[in-house]
């Protein structure tokens, strides 16, 4: 019996009763972690993937090693991968989608930030039709940042968020990831009347997995949390033994060496 393309098995886990569960990576070492881990699927932070080259968030990290990196992050796993986009980075949503697909991934994340939503559906078309001549049925995931930024007044977030969400659906996108949204009934209301199936981020008074499930969320993700969470703690312990050399609390946290280098057989 063939196994199912990979392109299939991620949009098929955007259809289950609970939302997609994604804790997002940033290196290869993260990825193979994680989907140890249980994951049914891998999906990167720009964010994190950013940092880990030495780049600052936000569109500053050069395509070629975005690429390498999701390429060697493809090498170790075996499920699925998404890839964070950001704005394409200064390029056409054809070319970022052509290089990431090459690479290994199926899914990609692509945001609208503070430029009109115009814009974004250009690079969505792109990356579609790009997708399509090389035979992936990529899963695009559009992502707004109305909530997160403010972009208009408070009582017409929501109004905003649908019309986007409209213009992106008929340029091509599969899902909608809406930065910031953690109210019951615009989750609910947005799930409903978008066309789009829904994407929130770990993020202050988000309701519970199973509250989003039942409200129409069908994907959650961890963000650049992980990556986050993982400096301050490298920060605690390097501080502590650049003080004073102590290797007890070292040694207590760590995981056994033949443990982690066997994660790479």
């Amino acid at each position: 019996m063939q196994s199912t393309p990979m392109d299939a098995r991620f949009r098929a886990l955007h259809h289950q009763y609970q939302a997609l569960l994604l804790a997002n990576v940033w290196d290869a070492g993260s990825a193979r972690l994680i989907e140890q881990c249980g994951a049914s699927a891998i999906a990167t932070t720009s964010a994190g993937v950013a940092w880990s080259l030495g780049y600052q968030d936000g569109n500053q990290l050069p395509l070629d090693l975005h690429v390498e990196a999701i390429r060697r992050i493809a090498r170790v796993i075996h499920v699925p991968l998404s890839v964070d986009v950001e704005g394409c980075y200064g390029k056409t949503g054809a070319y970022v989608a052509a290089r990431l697909i090459d690479a290994g991934a199926v899914g990609l994340n692509i945001e609208d930030g503070t430029e009109a939503p115009e814009i974004l559906c250009k690079k969505i078309a792109e990356a579609r039709d790009m997708a399509q001549r090389m035979g992936v049925d990529l899963y695009i995931n559009a992502r707004t940042d109305v909530y997160a930024r403010a972009l208009v007044a408070p009582d017409q977030l929501r109004a905003e968020v649908l019309a986007r969400a409209h213009l992106y659906r008929e340029a091509g996108a599969d899902g909608l990831f809406v930065l910031g949204l953690t109210d019951q009934d615009d989750i609910r209301a947005i799930a409903q009347s978008s066309g789009l199936l829904l994407n929130v981020v770990a993020y202050p008074n988000l309701p519970a997995l199973e509250t989003l499930s039942v409200l129409g969320v069908r994907r959650l993700s961890a963000g650049s949390l992980m990556p986050q969470t993982n400096w301050q703690i490298t920060q605690r312990l390097a501080s502590n033994f650049l003080k004073d050399g102590q290797s007890a609390p070292l040694l207590d946290g760590a995981a056994p060496y033949a443990e982690v280098n066997a994660s790479y057989v």
